[in-house]
This record gives structure tokens, C-alpha cells and sequence, in this order.
């Protein structure tokens, strides 16, 4: 029996939209909870960032972030006041500034990640195996350009 849409409860982009929403919102909150460093998943991206590629623009972390810039300065801000990262001039032309990360900020994004590691056994225990599989390969699939 082919069911259409009409038989089913109307389907939105905005009820989908919502849903993840809810899940990504549950998430930073349980997140927050376990890591309580007084940081937010936007500080752990930079730090991230920052231990992978090195020195960086602020500029260019910014933009692969998807991060606008005084969003960047203000996580900046934040994570040189607490240690975790430094302001470097560039030798050759003192107005370029980087943004480099300390041994206590690459601490810092491994203690996130094992607090990452533990949530996400935490939230996906509840599905099974091939639940899993199945929101791995739906993600893997609307993640992929157009």
C-alpha cells in the first residue's frame, strides 16, 4: 500500500530544523555541564584550531570557523586572559597579528575531547548500532556539497 503525503502528518523543513535544534542545544548544555571551565564550544574550536594548524590569522580562523571577526576577538580575548592562548606579531610586518596556543590551552583541548568522547557514548547509547550507522550516513549525506 503506497502511503502519500496527505495519509502522513505534513512534513516541514522548519519542524526538521527545529528538531535538530533541540538536539544540538541539548547537547551544549550537557556539554557545559561536564566541562565546567567557564568556556564555550566556540573557545575549544579556536584552541582546536589553533593546536592542528598552528599560528593562525585571526582573520583566517574567523572564516574557517564560520565565525564572524569580533566574535573571533572576543574569543580571543578570553583565551589569551586565561592563558590558554598568545598575541604574536609577525617579525617581518608588526601589524599582523597571530593567534598561537599554549601548552595549558593544548591541555585544555584534550581534556574537551575526552569530555566530548564521554557525551557523545553517553547521547548515542540509546540508539542502536544500526541507528548509528544510519545518522552517520544521513549526516555524511546532507553535509555533501551540492
Amino acid at each position: 500500500m503506497k502511503v502519500g503525503m496527505n495519509s502522513m502528518k505534513e512534513w516541514t523543513i522548519f519542524e526538521t530544523i527545529h528538531s535538530m535544534d533541540k538536539v544540538t542545544n541539548n547537547l551544549v548544555i550537557q556539554w557545559n555541564k561536564m566541562f565546567n571551565e567557564d568556556l564555550g564550544v566556540s573557545h575549544i574550536l579556536v584552541l582546536a584550531h589553533l593546536k592542528v594548524h598552528g599560528k593562525s590569522r585571526p582573520s583566517d580562523i574567523a572564516k574557517i570557523l564560520g565565525l564572524t571577526p569580533p566574535t573571533l576577538t572576543h574569543l580571543a580575548e578570553k583565551l589569551v586572559k586565561k592563558d590558554l592562548a598568545v598575541r604574536l606579531t609577525d617579525e617581518s610586518d608588526r601589524r599582523i597579528i597571530y593567534l598561537g596556543i599554549t601548552d595549558k590551552g593544548e591541555e585544555m583541548v584534550g581534556r574537551a575531547n575526552q569530555e566530548g568522547i564521554a557525551l557523545r557514548k553517553k547521547m548515542f547509547e540509546q540508539l542502536t548500532d544500526e541507528e548509528r550507522e544510519q545518522l552517520l550516513r544521513i549526516y555524511e549525506k546532507l553535509s555533501k556539497p551540492e
